[in-house]
């Protein structure tokens, strides 16, 4: 089956130095080596985060064969300690919700064009 691909959004914190630090974290070899395979076990072949201001764009190429429940996810992640850490890292100290979702972080994005179904 081919890979299934996902779209997310959020917002960083409007201040050049956190933006700064948060793009240090995410240099190689920055995420914990732990938090990459667990992305890797939940059957992410490609992910990409683009940045443009405070907002952040991640595209993640998955395999549906590999990737886990939503419920089963959560719970991995949970007893995971390297990812508890990161997330809180990440969402306590960059990032924000977008302003419409103020409860969540990583909105999923809806596809609405393609080039590939165009005439």
């Amino acid at each position: 089956m081919p890979t299934v691909r996902r779209c997310f959004a959020v917002d960083l914190h409007d201040d050049p130095e956190l933006i700064a630090a948060y793009r240090r974290w995410h240099e190689p070899g920055g995420p914990p080596p732990a938090v990459n395979a667990a992305i890797r076990a939940d059957g992410v072949e490609s992910l990409e985060i683009w940045l443009v201001g405070d907002r952040m764009f991640m595209i993640m190429d998955v395999d549906p064969d590999r990737a886990p429940s939503p419920e089963l996810k959560l719970a991995r992640d949970a007893a995971n300690p390297d990812v508890v850490a990161w997330e809180k890292l990440m969402g306590g100290t960059f990032q924000k919700s977008l302003p419409f979702a103020p409860d969540r972080k990583w909105v999923e994005m809806e596809q609405i064009y393609s080039l590939a179904e165009q005439p």
